[in-house]
């Protein structure tokens, strides 16, 4: 893939299904999200998982919360909550995550014309993370959680 290859973002639909249960990661990013094969076995209303696709490939993934969860990390009542975002493993240091992100909010305005933030939640230690986060718009909101293993950083992307 180079830089110009097209990236979109996708409602998933069950065709995108064998390609993301083969989804892998290095141990040391699983820690920080779930992996799509798994997070697909718990169907939940108002969580709409969201395919990255490369040409027509998944090259990523995440879900939109629209759920009571979003209130854990905002107080707006037109935010949805920005989950288990991964790049698979063999698609990783090729952009795909940046583009991604930076389409993050047309794909929402289109989709949830409601909606005026997203919201997310990065482990302290998860730096890298914190970086695209950042470099795509999301801003420190200076909320601290306490996540499954260890400190969450809240961030917003708000127009």
């Amino acid at each position: 893939m180079n830089a110009s290859s097209a990236i979109r973002l996708v409602h998933y639909s069950n065709r995108y299904k064998k390609e993301l249960n083969a989804f892998a990661l290095p141990a040391n990013q699983e820690r920080f999200t779930a992996l799509p094969g798994k997070t697909l076995e718990k169907s939940m209303r108002g969580v709409f998982p969201c395919v990255i696709l490369e040409s027509s490939r998944p090259v990523g993934f995440f879900l939109l919360n629209q759920t009571e969860r979003v209130y854990d990390y905002t107080e707006n009542p037109y935010a949805l909550l920005l989950t288990a975002f991964s790049i698979n493993h063999l698609d990783q240091g090729k952009g795909c995550a940046e583009r991604a992100m930076g389409m993050l909010r047309n794909f929402v305005e289109k989709d949830f014309p409601f909606v005026n933030e997203i919201v997310l939640a990065v482990n302290h230690k998860n730096v890298p993370a914190q970086k695209l986060y950042s470099k795509c718009g999301f801003m420190d909101t200076g909320l601290r959680r306490e996540g499954r293993i260890g400190e969450q950083i809240v961030m917003r992307l708000s127009w």
